[in-house]
């Protein structure tokens, strides 16, 4: 991924998943689909698939195969990634605010994760975790 802070498009957004599944050793022949939505389709989405109202950054559905290959697809929605600052505040992640850019590089490594099968506590303990370690040293190796 190029230095700056262009928005990365969804096949760039699939590349950065194919590496995480690389690094994690995952069967040759996996794949994660990587879609971007709009904030009214991922409100839809999340609907569907939680059954929650209201917009999510990302959501990840893992499609078990018998052979053993990971297949999923995760769905990122720019906007909530990085809302107006009015609309909705951007919590720090690490101590910083993440920018556009870096922000879906770390959501597409996080939808990756969830696809494999990693799962994180909600509340506090999220950045405690080891899903949550091992997606900020991928989106560093990533970003550099």
């Amino acid at each position: 991924m190029r230095p700056g802070n262009r928005q990365p498009r969804a096949d760039q957004l699939m590349r950065i998943a194919q590496r995480v599944l690389a690094w994690e050793r995952a069967p040759r022949a996996s794949h994660v689909d990587i879609t971007l939505l709009s904030a009214a389709a991922m409100r839809r989405t999340n609907a569907r698939a939680t059954g929650r109202r209201g917009l999510t950054d990302v959501i990840a559905y893992s499609l078990p195969q018998p052979d053993g290959r990971v297949v999923g697809d995760v769905y990122i929605c720019p906007t909530a990634a990085a809302p107006p600052p009015r609309a909705r505040p951007q919590a720090p992640r690490n101590g910083t605010r993440a920018g556009l850019r870096e922000e879906l590089v770390r959501l597409a490594v996080h939808g990756t994760l969830h696809v494999l099968g990693y799962d994180h506590p909600e509340g506090s303990g999220r950045t405690r975790s080891r899903m949550w370690r091992l997606q900020e040293r991928y989106v560093k190796r990533i970003l550099r």
